[in-house]
């Protein structure tokens, strides 16, 4: 089953937490510091919260696809590339407590979006020095004006 992934920066996380537990009737499926996840059936949701800075309102940090297998991600890129997004592809990184394949692409608002697949669970939030999670992009553009996504040095992080 593949489902949405809503990531959120939050500043008062075991706040959200407590208000998320409420809202969708169930426990976090993983809890880590600075970082919580629900794996809600239903609605097929992946709720993530990242915590954030104390005096920042809560706000989007990515948005995703979590698939059941690393075939699935291939096909995906595939597809985006073919439909003339700029894609990125990361295999076998490390971030948000879990070993993932994905691929990127941004909205038209520049909103950042993965299809992923969770391999194995990891021991640290910290996205890879070279990953692209939570990408930002440049000011280099495909043939027809997509903007490249790009590794971000940010202190952003993905799920």
């Amino acid at each position: 089953m593949s489902r949405v992934q809503l990531a959120l920066r939050v500043p008062d996380l075991e706040g959200s937490i407590a208000f998320y537990a409420k809202l969708f009737n169930t426990e976090p499926a993983k809890l880590r510091p600075g970082y919580a996840n629900f794996a809600i059936t239903e609605p097929p949701l992946k709720l993530v919260l990242i915590e954030g800075e104390g005096d920042e309102p809560t706000r989007l940090d990515h948005l995703g696809v979590e698939v059941e297998d690393s075939g699935i991600v291939t096909d995906a890129a595939q597809r985006l590339t073919a439909a003339g997004l700029a894609t990125l592809e990361e295999n076998d990184t490390s971030c948000c407590y879990a070993l993932q394949d994905k691929v990127w692409v941004h909205g038209p608002g520049n909103e950042p979006w993965e299809v992923y697949v969770v391999k194995a669970d990891a021991d640290t939030l910290e996205k890879a020095e070279d990953s692209a999670c939570c990408a930002t992009t440049t000011s280099e553009t495909t043939d027809n004006g997509v903007p490249l996504p790009v590794a971000s040095t940010t202190g952003s992080s993905c799920c």
